[in-house]
């Protein structure tokens, strides 16, 4: 997946990695993260949990395999509810121009999985969360 902001790297990294910020913009509209425990370094865990609207708890986990501000993350995934095998995704952030270039590779442990998470959404949920992050950025940027 790829997605420009209008940010600099700096920024789009510390809106994925500081809770503060990224309680702000994750998960589609409606939806609320409840719980965003991060220790960014390599070895360190996260655990986030998000509320939907009919009230759901979806609560992820994993641990940073690499950490490289402003431009780079590694980290597993894995779901409390769900067990497909772990996730790995891999996030980097590169200038373009006055903005930035995200691209995200998220190796799946299947192609099953895979079509399981695209089927139930996970590109448009995606998609939803960064038009949040794009308003963040904008609101973040004229302070």
């Amino acid at each position: 997946m790829r997605r420009a902001f209008d940010a600099p790297p700096e920024l789009v990294f510390d809106a994925h990695t500081v809770p503060a910020l990224l309680r702000r913009w994750y998960g589609p509209p409606g939806w609320e993260m409840i719980t965003c425990d991060i220790d960014l370094q390599p070895g360190g865990r996260f655990r986030y949990v998000t509320k939907q609207p009919g009230g759901r708890e979806i609560g992820q986990f994993g641990i940073f395999r690499e950490v490289g501000r402003p431009n780079r993350i590694v980290h597993t995934e894995n779901w409390e509810d769900w067990n497909p095998g772990e996730v790995t995704v891999t996030a980097e952030f590169a200038s373009a121009g006055a903005g930035t270039l995200m691209t995200v590779t998220t190796l799946f442990p299947s192609k099953d999985v895979r079509d399981q998470l695209i089927a139930h959404g996970m590109t448009e949920g995606a998609e939803a969360a960064y038009r949040k992050l794009d308003q963040l950025l904008a609101d973040y940027q004229t302070r």
